[in-house]
Order: C-alpha cells, then sequence, then structure tokens
C-alpha cells in the first residue's frame, strides 16, 4: 500500500517508519528544511508514563483566575485568544471534573508504557545515542499536601507497572545531589521506569531509520488541501504538486484542525504555547544527574549531556510563535531556583531559548485513527505528552491504517469520541 504521511515531527516519522516495517511504500511531507523542526525541537525531553495526565486537572479553573494578568506566570491566557478557543475552552474546563480526568489519564498512561516499550525496543535494536537518561525521574513538591496527595494518587500507578518510591529531603538529596541548596522541599516521588532525552535526536536517528528502509522525504513542501472523489481522497495537493496513494495520515500537529477545515472535519485541536531554555553546563561537575519535575515552579528540567534542558509554561494566545523573553527568562528563572549551582552557568551566551506550540485536545487524548474518508487518518493533538506518546501511537497508526488489530485499545483515541 502507499502511504503519504503528512508531518516530519515526532508523530510523522514514528508512523513512517511502522508503516514502512510492515512492508508499505511510505513518503512522508514536510514543509520545514528538515525533520522535528517544530514542536519536536526543544521540548521538555520528557518520556514519563508516570506523568500521563492532562494538565486539566481539578482546579483549573481556579488556576487560571489566579494567573490573570502575570505576564511570567507558569499559565496564562491571552485576551484576544478567548474568541478563538471558546467552544474547546469550555469542553477543556468539562473535562477537568475529576471523574473525566481520571479517565483520561488512565487512557494516556496505558498509551505510555506500550510507547515507552517501543521506544526502548528501537533504542536497542538500532543503538540510538540521543543523550538519553534512563534512570528515572524525580517530582518534587514543595508543598506538603500536594505531595501527599500526589504519593496517594501514585498507588494506582502500580496497576500499570509503574512503581513509585517517596523520599524525605535526606532521600531527594541522596537521588540527586544538584538538589542540596535548593529551596523547601516538602518531599518527592521518584519514578524508575521513566526517562528523558533530546526527542530532535531522536527524530532525526528515526528518520534515517526510515531512509533506510525506503521512506522518502519531501522538505519545502507545504500541503495546501485535498482532492476529494465521494468517500476517499483522491490526492494531497501541496504547493508543488498533487501527490497520489492508497492512504494519508496527517500528523501536522497544531496545524492539523486548519487542513481538516478544508475537507469539512473539525478536529478539537488548539495550540498551547511553551517555552524551555537549553544551558550549555560544560564544565558543571555539581550538574544534575535526572530529570526532574517541580509541583510549586511548574518548571521540568533534563539532562542532555553537556546541556541541561529547562520547560514550562502554557500560554494560551493562538498561533502566535514569537518568543516573548518575559515568559523564557521565567523558565530560567524557575530552573536556578530549582538548583541555584545552575545560575554560574547560565550566562547569557550560554543559554538558548525556544517556543514551540502544542497541539491540545480539550480532554487531554490525542486522536488517532480514521477521520470522515475511507483513506485519510490522524495521528495528532498529544499536547505536552508528545514524545511520552510517540512510538505507541505512531504504532497505533500504523495499525489502524493497515486494518490490523492495535496490540492494545485505540478506541480512547477515536477522532470520533
Amino acid at each position: 500500500m502507499r502511504v503519504t504521511v503528512l508531518g516530519g515531527g515526532l508523530m510523522g516519522v514514528t508512523t513512517a517508519w511502522f508503516l514502512a516495517r510492515d512492508g508499505h511504500d511510505v513518503s512522508v511531507i514536510e514543509r520545514a528544511r528538515g525533520l522535528a523542526e517544530g514542536t519536536s525541537f526543544a521540548n521538555a525531553g520528557l518520556v514519563t508514563p508516570s506523568s500521563a495526565d492532562p494538565w486539566n486537572a481539578p482546579g483549573t479553573l481556579t488556576r487560571l483566575i489566579k494567573y490573570l494578568g502575570r505576564e511570567d506566570s507558569p499559565l496564562l491566557v491571552r485576551p484576544r485568544a478567548l474568541p478563538a478557543m471558546a467552544g474547546w475552552g469550555l469542553k477543556f474546563l468539562w473535562q477537568s471534573r475529576a471523574h473525566h480526568h481520571a479517565r483520561n489519564t488512565e487512557a494516556n498512561t496505558r498509551l505510555a508504557v506500550y510507547s515507552l516499550a517501543l521506544q526502548r525496543a528501537l533504542r536497542a535494536e538500532f543503538g540510538f545515542d540521543y543523550d538519553e537518561t534512563t534512570k528515572g525521574t524525580l517530582q518534587v513538591f514543595a508543598d506538603p499536601r500536594a505531595f501527599e496527595g500526589a504519593a496517594r494518587d501514585s498507588e494506582r500507578l502500580k496497576e500499570f507497572g509503574l512503581p513509585a518510591e517517596s523520599l524525605d529531603r535526606g532521600g531527594i538529596v541522596a537521588r540527586e545531589p544538584a538538589l542540596k541548596d535548593s529551596g523547601e522541599l516538602a518531599g518527592a516521588l521518584y519514578f524508575p521506569g521513566d526517562e528523558s532525552g533530546d526527542a530532535y535526536a531522536f527524530t532525526q536517528a528515526l528518520g534515517e531509520c526510515c531512509k533506510a528502509a525506503g521512506v522518502s522525504f519531501r522538505f519545502g513542501e507545504t500541503v495546501v488541501g485535498f482532492d476529494v472523489d465521494g468517500g476517499r481522497i483522491k490526492g494531497v495537493r501541496t504547493n508543488r504538486r498533487i501527490t497520489t496513494a492508497d492512504a494519508v495520515v496527517v500528523a501536522l500537529g497544531t496545524w492539523t484542525p486548519g487542513l481538516a477545515r478544508g475537507i469539512g472535519t473539525k478536529l478539537l485541536i488548539y495550540p498551547v504555547k511553551g517555552y524551555s531554555a537549553t544551558i550549555d553546563i560544560d564544565g558543571w561537575n555539581a550538574a544534575p544527574r535526572l530529570p526532574v519535575l517541580h509541583d510549586t515552579l511548574k518548571v521540568a528540567t533534563s539532562p542532555m549531556g553537556t546541556r541541561l534542558r529547562a520547560a514550562g509554561t502554557a500560554e494560551f494566545a493562538g498561533y502566535n510563535t514569537v518568543l516573548n523573553p518575559v515568559r523564557a527568562q521565567a523558565v530560567l528563572r524557575a530552573a536556578t531556583t530549582l538548583f541555584p549551582g545552575l545560575a554560574a552557568h547560565a550566562e547569557p551566551h550560554r543559554v538558548r531559548y525556544w517556543t514551540g506550540l502544542r497541539p491540545m485536545t480539550p480532554d487531554g487524548r490525542p486522536l488517532i485513527g480514521r477521520l470522515r474518508f475511507d483513506n485519510l487518518f490522524v495521528n495528532a493533538g498529544h499536547g505536552g505528552l508528545g514524545w511520552t506518546l510517540a512510538c505507541g501511537s505512531g504504532r497505533l497508526a500504523a495499525d489502524i491504517v493497515a486494518g490490523k488489530a492495535p496490540e492494545i485499545d485505540s478506541a480512547p483515541f477515536s477522532p470520533d469520541r
């Protein structure tokens, strides 16, 4: 079967890989000059089944109100974005109800565990090197009540094979000595099964495997629409040509809904802007060894060889991709609060800021499956869990395209839900 995949980020490349491995003739169309130059470029670098819960946990509305008007806040809604996100936003708040959030977390966690197993298998088979850390993650809490609640919640993760170890301050510093000078640490949860690394490097490496398997890549080419014939997609129109295929997979992240609207399909994916700071820490002998997520500071840090990636913030500002220095520097400031020793290595010439748009659905679950046409499929809407869910999502999408029974239940991710 000839399959055209639209998008060269994590979702597009993992989908292309599993399709090619199954023997299909695969081509990938990407508007950028190379792979993973969008949201996959400089994300938090986390592969964390332990944190597969959607962002809209109970209390989201209260937090939104709390941060109103604060430019450096971890959660910010731009007033000009409200009209476009009204319907999506109401559903987002509705899904923050406790029972909805629990259901969505369970679905994502199952996919995340499956995805990490596939990623580990790929790494073992091909010897990928993407500055990965495979020693687990620390979730750190300054608020004792938040820590106690998270510890209770972590008990439910054991059924997914995700054990957690509760740590006091002494235990935290023993696991991660770089936190010894951090502020108040009420406790932490250590998840030994989590990983992290450079998603961009991983995508590049898997892209090379795709090429070796016969996948063709077309860069600098923008998809502008579809030619439709009855209930099927007859052709993919780009700014250069028309491409025909037996099946088409749309994996364009936040740009997926715009393309779908052209064929009368509404997909509830909204762009949520995030920031990262990548710091050159070469020479810092006391640098962090583990990925750390701080519950109060709302920052995640991941060691990547001689670099440290700090990421965070959620900004609802539509499709605005302009880097706001105030919000970017807030991420770095949170990281230096977490690791005071980082400040000496965070001179301006050693820091690279980045911003990207996370494709978020109201319930926090991605859209993976068939759209309204017989041969049109989607793999998008992963929000802040893109890399955590990437390999599993690519495998699910490939199975659905080929009409195979997936190894895990794909119903929770159906675009028709």
